[in-house]
């Protein structure tokens, strides 16, 4: 275990003793606010600290199994204990590492995924279409619901312009934490349908994946600020869809963000849908802005999430997908296109958390 993972713990197991004795204060039980939020670090505090605890008990058992190691009849029995304790302490410490990374309040959000078609035009639209094609599907795979918020189809299929809403069972799904490193550019290799020669083409889709903004932030739009406009919806939805001016654009004047609902079958609900996703565009804006400060000084190893990074390659005649940002290659792009996407998101949220545990660690040392 690296000094400083252990001295984090340690002074983790401290915090842990103060935040006992701080949710049983009278003042913070009447506190609902701070109560609740002291209840969350508590809950986090004690699952580091309970883990360290298992992780210096299968310490000290290994140290008693090495000094067996000099008693014939034991000897077996110890190695097999010092290998399992050893496979065990690398475990532990792997979760532990894990752990004491700071989080991301916004990764336990639910998500909206905007997809964009970029150069290639008609082709570049279906790929948008098979983008939001495999998201929906890994979203079905978690159990995730999955709505369409607003879409511009594209005449030969796929999309000009598409957002998605994803919404998690609950917490612990993490939605924006999973789908967060899929904004930037996404470049596919393959021969169009639209191709007669079989010439293979090059085009391109934009993704951004935006934490869905609570009540509270939404509410706090200033209505001053906005302009809404009425419009009747393009595409399917029936008779009702066409007559009624029911879809939603709501546009931010200072900034000149847009959002728009067209989904709903009501006005008033598409405008509180359309209030969202312009409050997930403002926040990813001041997000985005922020990143893009810290990259100044370092470049990050997953990228900005900006919409001109190239972050991965879809190449359909040879059936492999490569994530340029971690150099990583598979050879099953069919099964990923149908929403097989855990290898891809794992081996990210790996990277990136080497790279913040890396960061922790100068911090700690600064």
């Amino acid at each position: 275990m690296k000094p400083f993972v252990r001295e984090t713990l340690q002074r983790q197991r401290v915090r842990l003793q103060e935040l006992d004795a701080l949710l049983s204060a009278p003042d913070v039980v009447q506190d609902l606010a701070r109560f609740r939020l002291l209840s969350r670090e508590h809950a986090q505090t004690r699952e580091r600290v309970e883990a360290f605890d298992r992780y210096e008990q299968r310490q000290a058992e290994q140290i008693s199994a090495q000094a067996l190691l000099l008693e014939p009849d034991m000897a077996d029995m110890a190695r097999e204990e010092i290998a399992q304790c050893e496979s065990e302490l690398e475990q532990i410490n792997a979760h532990l590492e894990w752990l004491i990374l700071p989080r991301d309040p916004d990764d336990e959000r639910n998500a909206f995924v905007e997809i964009r078609a970029g150069t290639g035009g008609d082709e570049s639209a279906l790929f948008a279409g098979d983008l939001a094609r495999l998201y929906t599907r890994y979203a079905e795979r978690q159990g995730w619901q999955v709505e369409v918020v607003s879409e511009s189809p594209s005449e030969l299929g796929g999309y000009k312009e598409v957002v998605l809403r994803v919404a998690g069972r609950g917490p612990d799904d993490a939605v924006y934490g999973r789908l967060r490193f899929e904004s930037g550019g996404h470049r596919v290799q393959r021969v169009p349908v639209t191709e007669t020669q079989g010439r293979t083409h090059t085009s391109a889709a934009t993704v951004a994946v935006m934490p869905e903004a609570d009540e509270t932030q939404a509410i706090a739009l200033n209505p001053a600020e906005l302009r809404i406009d009425t419009f009747r919806a393009s595409g399917a939805g029936g008779q009702h869809i066409n007559k009624t001016d029911s879809a939603v654009r709501v546009t931010h004047l200072p900034t000149g963000l847009t959002a728009e609902c067209q989904d709903g079958r009501s006005q008033h609900s598409n405008k509180a849908r359309a209030l969202q996703v312009l409050a997930a565009r403002l926040n990813d804006k001041e997000r985005s802005e922020r990143m893009a400060t810290e990259a100044a000084t370092r470049k990050g190893l997953i990228g900005s999430g900006d919409r001109s990074d190239r972050i991965r390659t879809y190449n359909f005649a040879q059936g492999r997908l490569t994530d340029h940002r971690i150099n990583l290659t598979l050879y099953k792009l069919l099964a990923i296109m149908e929403g097989d996407l855990d290898d891809v998101i794992h081996a990210l949220q790996v990277a990136s958390g080497a790279q913040r545990l890396q960061d922790l660690e100068q911090q700690f040392h600064g």
